[in-house]
């Protein structure tokens, strides 16, 4: 029953944001204009949710996005290491397509869309990997320094036909005025989130949270370090690890 009443409470707030993000929709109609970019990353290791992508190694990451006022779309990519099924790689590479809308209301800042996760070529007999999720957030930043966030992720049939899971997550980020030696651009952020999955069709429940230091440079690059950890999981046969971990990323963007 508690399981039953967090998802009604998590798919109300969902539709309360969707609701309210509406409202905001008339007042920006008008603020239109196509701007696209683009981003190359390295990571030590490409930590979804806690959890391993790539078997504790590096990951070459990039995305391309096009905005055009409130509306976006865009798609990412990622390198994978889930394991093998013989001589076969279970799953090498990751393509995920999104879009959605980012209306602003009385401060608030809003973001509803869709993300379909893809897994070109991989090996996945009797379960399909790709899945859908809907995204639902909302944020607001004290005197341009202190962001505050809540997003949910709700998916009908989560990875490898793992039933309906639900993710809450709540973040806090700070964004230090000035340059630190003159050069970098300081910003310290964390993530603490939940997931509800769906036992019956494999899926489970468990805690992740994240906290790291961003350090901007040179107008479009960054460095990142950042310390991810889980609790009330055993890491997925096959996925990589779930365990305490510092992951290090630089970044450009275009």
């Amino acid at each position: 029953m508690a399981r039953h009443n967090g998802e009604v409470w998590i798919k109300s707030c969902a539709l309360g944001l969707a609701l309210a993000a509406g409202l905001a929709l008339p007042a920006q109609a008008q603020d239109q204009k196509l701007s696209l970019s683009a981003t190359a990353t390295f990571t030590t290791d490409y930590v979804f949710r806690g959890i391993s992508q790539t078997a504790e190694n590096p990951a070459i990451q990039g995305s391309f996005d096009a905005t055009y006022g409130i509306f976006y779309l865009g798609m990412w990519g990622s390198n994978l290491d889930f394991g093998g099924a013989g001589s076969t790689d279970i799953a090498s590479m990751e393509i995920d397509y999104y879009g959605g809308i980012t209306p602003t209301w009385k401060g608030i800042s809003f973001d509803i869309g869709g993300i379909y996760y893809t897994y070109p070529g991989a090996f996945d007999p009797g379960a399909e990997f790709d899945y859908f999720e809907l995204k639902t957030g909302a944020s607001y930043t004290f005197a341009e320094k202190l962001t505050v966030s809540v997003t949910n992720y709700w998916s009908p049939e989560n990875f490898a036909e793992t039933g309906d899971n639900d993710v809450l997550e709540f973040g806090l980020g700070y964004a230090f005025a000035g340059k630190l030696f003159n050069f970098f651009t300081p910003t310290i952020d964390g993530v603490y989130g939940h997931q509800w999955g769906d036992s019956g069709s494999g899926g489970f429940d468990y805690d992740y949270w994240n906290a790291g230091l961003t350090l901007g440079f040179m107008d479009h690059w960054s460095a990142d370090v950042r310390y991810w950890d889980t609790s009330g999981i055993s890491c997925p046969s096959g996925v990589g690890g779930c365990d305490a971990r510092v992951v290090g990323t630089v970044s450009a963007s275009f």
